[in-house]
């Protein structure tokens, strides 16, 4: 025994080496994060290896960060990538906390000082919001990790409310003027209270929709009756700087007609041609968009899909022939369906600066409501 621990640690030597208190190391002895390597019958004192130096500096600083307790357990024993995903979540988790603590601490602030709640009040076309909630839909986030994403921004002007969806990789926008009684106002509403509102406003008639915002209390009053509902706590991008990102303030190098009637039967077809690819080590087909002779956007085929350069140019599968010219980019083809579906009408504007640049999908008679979807690189 002698021999075996004089090349061993004492609890206390390792925890000056890790920066863990000795009850701390106990602690987590005891819940099985971090055991000795020894434990002397008689005596009971802890004994470490040099090996465990490592892991206990890793604990210590997942301590200090508040990671839970069986997290640190399984960090502790994962390989690096699984180490890198569970500091992510707890990140996240993080992140939200402190959004959580601002909206909480904004809150105590109105109990010491409390202020009127400032009341906004809207009508509205009910076809015109129709058209508006349908534009934007469809770009909602899903991802459970990602709440601040899972519903309709509504951005309330002077003369009209934006409303603004997105879930990282399409964000849709659109505009409904109203006439607006009160101060700007910004809510993020719900996706189940926005499709409830959507399925009343099918039964609307031509009375004005009121749309009522009081703090995060929300009302909705439509041909008689009234949905109520309370505002997500959460904070919503900078929509306005992720577009100025995306597109930029300046005309697109390229603007290109859309039939949308054709584009959309090409991308439904079964054997439409794809690109495989994969994205967080998931598979994904890319559907490739050039243009047609006339300066239209087309899907291509097979046999111009099999090799592409940096800029965006495919050459055909023939070694012999000749490129193939012009723009070409990779877009998520179910993601520039629901897009067209989206903007609606029979014809539309691609506006793109390059195949790798963020693609603008547009109506020609209305430039407050269009999508943005990010490219996929070939």
């Amino acid at each position: 025994m002698p021999g075996v621990v004089s090349d061993l640690h004492s609890i206390g030597e390792l925890a000056r080496a890790s920066g863990l208190t000795v009850s701390a190391l106990r602690f987590y002895d005891s819940a099985g994060v971090l055991t000795p390597a020894l434990v002397d019958p008689v005596t009971g004192y802890r004994w470490y290896t040099d090996e465990q130096i490592g892991p206990a500096r890793l604990v210590a600083g997942l301590r200090r960060v508040g990671m839970p307790v069986p997290e640190i357990a399984a960090a502790v024993r994962a390989e690096p990538a699984e180490v890198h995903l569970l500091l992510d979540a707890h990140l996240r988790r993080l992140v939200d906390g402190l959004a959580d603590a601002r909206r909480e601490i904004v809150r105590l602030r109105a109990l010491v000082d409390p202020t009127p709640t400032t009341v906004t009040t809207l009508l509205l076309s009910p076809a015109e919001l129709a058209a508006a909630l349908d534009a934007v839909r469809f770009a909602v986030g899903v991802d459970p990790e990602l709440p601040a994403l899972s519903g309709v921004l509504l951005d309330v002007e002077p003369d009209g409310v934006r409303l603004v969806a997105t879930d990282r990789h399409r964000l849709a926008l659109a505009r409904a003027g109203a006439v607006v009684d009160g101060p700007p106002a910004r809510v993020l509403v719900p996706v189940d209270l926005v499709d409830r509102l959507r399925v009343l406003l099918d039964t609307a008639d031509a009375r004005p929709v009121r749309l009522t915002v009081a703090g995060v209390d929300l009302r909705a009053e439509v041909a008689g009756r009234t949905l109520t509902g309370t505002a997500l706590p959460y904070d919503f991008p900078d929509y306005r700087r992720l577009l100025r990102e995306a597109v930029g303030e300046r005309p697109a190098a390229y603007r290109i007609p859309v039939d949308v009637v054709a584009l959309r039967a090409a991308l439904r077809d079964p054997a439409a041609p794809t690109l495989a690819r994969e994205y967080a080590g998931t598979p994904l087909a890319v559907s490739v968009l050039g243009l047609d002779d006339s300066g239209g956007l087309r899907l291509l085929h097979p046999a111009e899909l099999s090799t592409a350069d940096p800029d965006g140019e495919l050459s055909t599968a023939d070694p012999g022939a000749e490129p193939i010219s012009g723009l070409r980019f990779g877009v998520n083809g179910g993601y520039l369906l629901d897009a067209l579906d989206a903007a609606g009408g029979p014809q539309l504007v691609l506006e793109v600066d390059g195949p790798i640049a963020p693609l603008a999908v547009r109506r020609l008679d209305d430039e407050d409501t269009f999508s943005v979807l990010m490219p996929i690189r070939l």
